[in-house]
């Protein structure tokens, strides 16, 4: 298990590298200029301004250096903690960072349990409802959620719940309330994977010969789904689950924008827009440690939920 566990490890440090250095790659191709930019939406004339001026401006955030050298300085400072200062803000990385985070973590602290309840619910109502009309609609349900896009979805929730029946606001990011709508929008393309997902392993596992050994002794239905379908089927949604852990910052873009919350989705539209490299690759490196971390401890949990798994790592 040690082994396995050093391995995964050093997994996650190349994940983690290709992904700063993919996202600094593709920035530093970009024709366009973040100095530039940055003086562009400040209202100022480039054409007025003298080249020594300009060559100032970039070399003091060190943008004249070659761009292989502005890589290992980037990369040597990331290391420790370090990200520089934003192009566009004119504050450190750090700060911003701090500044967004809690907000978008509070909305992912509400989303995901609810993408947890909605997608197993739905699913387990699915396989254990025998009236057949309502389980094919309930088998049809995710489907249809995995098909809405989330924009849409935030639309429709604001114009409902906060413009027609004035229950939640339809932005900001103060109190609960601001937290409702944000966070079903965030969570049904999550539950909705989850529960076609787990639909499908339900039904495979009912027709395992174990289940049938189970209801031969007399157990209920709601009895052999709790203590022997249920474990089983939900062990290939762990690694769905850690995917979708992963693509929090990718959501929370969509939705804060939406719902115009002051987080780590709102400063990532707006770090890409201005191409301020720091800020992007400090956001990446955030949402990549998070892909990384939701797997390993899905990788945890499957040799706690399956002891093949445990022992095939121990001997591997």
């Amino acid at each position: 298990m040690a082994r396995y566990l050093a391995g995964r490890f050093a997994q996650a440090l190349l994940v983690l590298w290709a992904a700063y250095t993919v996202v600094f790659v593709i920035l530093h191709v970009l024709p366009s200029d973040p100095i530039t930019l940055q003086l562009s939406a400040g209202g100022a004339d480039i054409s007025q301004l003298t080249p020594a001026a300009l060559h100032d401006l970039k070399a003091r955030y060190g943008l004249n250096d070659p761009v292989g050298v502005q890589y290992v300085h980037a990369l040597w400072h990331a290391l420790h903690g370090d990200f520089g200062m934003s192009l566009t803000q004119n504050v450190s990385v750090g700060s911003l960072i701090a500044d967004k985070l809690p907000s978008t973590l509070e909305l992912t602290a509400v989303s995901l349990p609810l993408m947890l309840v909605g997608g197993f619910g739905l699913a387990h109502l699915a396989v254990f409802v025998r009236w057949r009309p309502a389980r094919t609609l309930l088998a049809r349900l995710p489907a249809v959620g995995v098909s809405l896009p989330q924009f849409f979805v935030g639309l429709l929730l604001i114009q409902l719940f906060s413009f027609s029946l004035s229950w939640f606001p339809a932005t900001g990011s103060s109190g609960w309330r601001s937290l409702v709508l944000p966070a079903v929008t965030m969570s049904l393309i999550g539950a909705s994977m989850l529960a076609q997902l787990l639909t499908r392993s339900f039904d495979d596992t009912w027709r395992e010969a174990y289940i049938v050994t189970a209801q031969a002794k007399g157990l209920s239905r709601g009895t052999v789904q709790r203590r022997h379908v249920l474990r089983n089927a939900c062990l290939p949604a762990l690694t769905l689950l850690g995917i979708l852990l992963g693509y929090t910052v990718t959501n929370s873009v969509v939705v804060e924008a939406v719902f115009s919350r002051n987080g780590i989705g709102q400063l990532t539209q707006q770090a890409v827009l201005g191409q301020d490299v720091p800020v992007v690759q400090a956001i990446v490196l955030i949402a990549a440690a998070g892909f990384v971390l939701a797997n390993l401890l899905v990788d945890l949990l499957y040799s706690l939920l399956d002891p093949r798994v445990a022992h095939a790592a121990g001997t591997g």
